[in-house]
């Protein structure tokens, strides 16, 4: 069974119980990363995921709160004895604000062998069993890229990682079972979603369910009216507010 796992699900401000976003492929080709916070490490232990399993790092973005946390797993791996190579796949301006960050921070070797790999928005990846892994460029303050895992004509999940509203994601997830969608203000906001664009984003891609994340009840709107607001954008499917630790099943 492929799933996706949600590490974190709160915005670039963390709150009490939402760290940033971030989360877990599980299925073929994977477990893959998608991002990186400060507690990923513990949080893929939580999900009942061994780190040291992961089989690569997609980097959707560079900015602090998607990758702030990469140094830190990278030497609790080497801590706990990786001896794989990990790829680290992303943009080749994300890529190259990663690899400054861990120069910068002289993890002296404590970390596993690396192997960059440049993606361009709109590359596809081939992952295993038919699954594969497409991307396309969002509309952020820095280049950004979402992401599909899907297998043929079977169920499918996208994932809009940080944007306005775009056509490019949009037609990205066309279809899918399953958007995980941000819905980080309470209104039109250059290089983010509210409720209701993700609700519109939704409609227009005719996607199965809709789960919200980047999201605080508390910088964004509460979870009654950011649910209300999805309505009023034209989604009449289920909806719900993403949780951390929430398992998504698909196919």
């Amino acid at each position: 069974m492929a799933r996706m796992v949600l590490l974190g699900v709160g915005t670039g401000l963390p709150d009490v119980d939402r760290e940033n976003t971030h989360m877990v492929w599980d299925g073929p080709g994977g477990p893959l990363l998608i991002d990186a916070s400060g507690s990923t490490y513990q949080r893929l232990l939580r999900a009942g995921l061994d780190p040291q399993g992961l089989r690569g790092v997609v980097l959707t973005h560079s900015h602090c709160d998607h990758i702030n946390g990469l140094p830190a797993l990278l030497f609790s791996m080497a801590l706990g004895g990786r001896k794989e190579p990990l790829p680290i796949y992303g943009l080749a301006p994300t890529l190259a604000v990663a690899r400054a960050t861990l120069e910068a921070i002289a993890l002296d070797g404590l970390h596993p062998e690396l192997v960059w790999r440049e993606l361009a928005a709109g590359d596809t990846l081939d992952l295993e069993d038919g699954w594969r892994l497409r991307t396309a460029p969002t509309e952020h303050s820095r280049p950004c890229i979402a992401l599909r895992f899907e297998r043929g004509g079977g169920p499918a999940l996208a994932y809009s990682a940080d944007t306005e509203p775009c056509a490019a994601v949009r037609e990205l997830a066309a279809g899918v079972a399953t958007l995980i969608h941000e819905a980080t203000t309470p209104g039109p906001f250059n290089g983010h979603t509210s409720p209701r664009e993700a609700g519109e984003v939704a409609a227009a891609a005719g996607v199965g369910r809709l789960i919200l994340v980047h999201y605080s009840p508390r910088w964004t709107m509460p979870e009654p009216e950011a649910l209300a607001a999805v309505r009023e954008g034209g989604f009449a499917g289920p909806a719900e507010i993403g949780r951390e630790y929430q398992v998504i099943e698909v196919g």
